[in-house]
This record gives structure tokens, C-alpha cells and sequence, in this order.
């Protein structure tokens, strides 16, 4: 039996696809490339196709005994979703809608999706629960959170079997080295930090320093994406069982703040770097963190690597040596 990663091409999915490998899974990865890597598939067989062409699915369910899929395929530009929301209602929730027909087509009912705290938008209270209200603020969010109830009718009426893992601010690389973090155009802070530190961006630009922060800037909360594949093993684990469908939120129930992870990024790479401050972003919270005493309950997940340094370290190691 063969697991299939939709969009394990990408950073997350990457990652994931060597967790499965290190556990003995044998794993397909299916990805457009459209913004993953074909250098980050080191692992199991690749497929490249487009969730947007059924016949691509058909093609890797009768070449292969799928047994369970962890899909990771989706547009995640938050400011893009805004301004062409059209392209991420077709992608983000279209083609999950045809993964499922071929799911089904196939008899293979277990699922495990890449979500976000964006589901939940502007939050009432910290840290965030999975029972909280989810009202997303811009199209991104929202085109997962329809997702997650599709699977919901899906179970419903038709069986499925799925775990959603909504995930705060994936961060870090491979401690090994061999994969890490890459995108164009990229918006994360930790690498467009160590950008900088290596020279390739003149500064980092800090957006809001007037916050009711301890330091005035936004605080967010960062997971380790080794942590992120260990969690998604374990939701593995747990439909395999048949312990039934659920939610789990994934993050390190502690803040850092965008300028300690400046400091942070000077600290591990030895090197000073301009940080400039300027306005606030529309749309930014002050604060995003979440509790993840649900997943370590259900699940047993326990992230080993929450301290700040060792993420930025982790994903510097990978970004001086980068491959893609």
C-alpha cells in the first residue's frame, strides 16, 4: 500500500514525504510544480500532474494501491487570494473536489489536510482552540475552512475518514540539511530574515512596531516543520486505527515576536543585518497563538524543537547550502 502526498513537492509536503519514508511508507508524490520542487522529492516515486486534471488522478490511483492521501495542494498568498479570489476558490476547493471523486472511485477513504489558524481570523481570545469560532478574513482562509466542511458532509454521507491539522507559522528546515524552505515569490519571515543576513536582500522590513506587544511588533506563533511531519504521522497513526475523524491544532502555544526573531537570526548567524521599521500591515493581528494541548491529548505529539534559535538555526544551516 502506497501513500499518496498531493503538493509533496512544496516545502511542508517535503518534509512530510521523508517522515513517511523514515517510517518504512511507501509514498507517491503528485505535484504540478507550479510552486514546489522537483529537487525536494528525494524520496519514493514522483508524479507530476495538476489536481485540476482527473485523468492525472486516475492515472496515479491505477498505477498505485493508494491506501491514504495527505494533501497539501493549494495557492496560500494571502494578499493574491484577496485580490484574485477566483483562482484560489478553483484550486483551493475545486480540485480537492476532484481528488475526492477519484478517492471515492477508488475506495481509498482517508484523508489528512493541510489547514490554518487563518480559518479562525480575527481571534476573540489567546490562545486559540480548535472549538473557537472560525470566521475567516480574506479568501485564503476561507477556501479552507470550506474544505474542512466539505469533509465533514463527506464523512457524513459517504464515509470518509479524514484529520484536518490547522497549523499556525510553519517554520524552520530538515536538521539533516537535505530539504527546506523555498518560495517565489517568498513572504515568510524567517527566510526573507536570513536573506538578509547573507546579503541577498538589503533589509528586512518590520511591518508595525506600535502593537500592544512587549516589543510593539506582531507576535506569532512558530512550529518546527520537522514537528509538523511528526504530528502528521501520528494523524496517519490514528485514522489507521480507527480512532475517527477530528481537528487538531498544530503550534508551539508560545509567541515570538518578529523582532526577536531579528535578534534571533543575528544571534545564530553571527552577522548584523538592517531591519527597517515602517507602517502596519491591513489585516495583522497583534497577536496569533494557539494551544496545541488538543493534539498532544488525542495524537501524543510533542514538538522538540520550540526554542526560536534552533528553528532559525535549523533553517540557516539549509539556506547557506540550498539546492532550490
Amino acid at each position: 500500500m502506497a501513500i499518496l502526498v498531493c503538493g509533496g513537492a512544496g516545502y511542508i509536503g517535503s518534509h512530510i514525504n521523508k517522515a513517511l519514508h523514515q517510517e518504512g511508507y511507501e509514498t507517491v508524490t503528485f505535484d504540478s510544480l507550479i510552486y514546489g520542487h522537483r529537487e525536494a522529492v528525494k524520496w519514493g516515486t514522483f508524479v507530476k500532474g495538476d489536481l485540476a486534471n482527473p485523468d492525472d488522478l486516475e492515472a496515479v490511483f491505477r498505477d498505485h494501491d493508494i491506501d491514504a492521501v495527505f494533501h497539501f495542494a493549494a495557492f496560500t498568498y494571502v494578499g493574491e487570494s484577496v485580490e484574485d479570489p477566483e483562482k484560489y476558490y478553483y484550486n483551493n476547493v475545486g480540485n480537492t473536489l476532484n481528488l475526492l471523486k477519484v478517492m471515492r472511485k477508488h475506495g481509498c477513504n482517508k484523508i489528512i489536510f493541510s489547514s490554518t489558524c487563518a480559518t479562525y481570523g480575527e481571534p476573540e481570545k489567546l490562545p486559540l482552540t480548535e472549538d473557537m469560532p472560525q470566521h475567516p478574513i480574506n479568501p485564503y482562509g476561507a477556501t479552507k475552512l470550506m474544505v474542512e466542511r466539505i469533509f465533514k458532509d463527506y464523512h457524513a454521507a459517504y464515509g470518509l475518514e479524514f484529520v484536518v491539522l490547522r497549523y499556525f507559522n510553519a517554520a524552520g528546515a530538515d536538521p539533516d540539511g537535505e530539504i527546506g524552505e523555498s518560495h517565489d515569490p517568498e513572504t515568510h519571515l524567517i527566510p526573507l530574515v536570513l536573506d538578509a543576513a547573507s546579503g541577498k536582500r538589503a533589509d528586512i522590513k518590520v511591518f508595525g512596531t506600535d502593537y500592544d506587544t512587549p516589543d510593539g511588533s506582531c507576535i506569532r506563533d512558530y512550529v518546527h516543520v520537522t514537528d509538523l511531519a511528526s504530528a502528521h504521522l501520528l494523524a496517519l497513526h490514528h485514522l489507521e486505527a480507527g480512532r475517527g475523524s477530528d481537528f487538531f491544532n498544530l503550534g508551539n502555544a508560545q509567541g515570538t515576536s518578529v523582532l526577536e526573531v531579528v535578534e534571533a537570526a543575528r544571534r545564530v548567524t553571527g552577522r548584523d543585518f538592517k531591519a527597517t521599521m515602517t507602517e502596519r500591515r491591513p489585516g495583522d493581528p497583534p497577536k496569533l497563538v494557539g494551544s496545541s494541548e488538543k493534539a498532544m491529548r488525542v495524537l501524543g505529539w510533542r514538538p522538540r524543537f520550540a526554542d526560536i534559535d534552533v528553528i532559525v538555526e535549523h533553517a540557516w544551516n539549509w539556506h547557506r547550502h540550498a539546492e532550490y
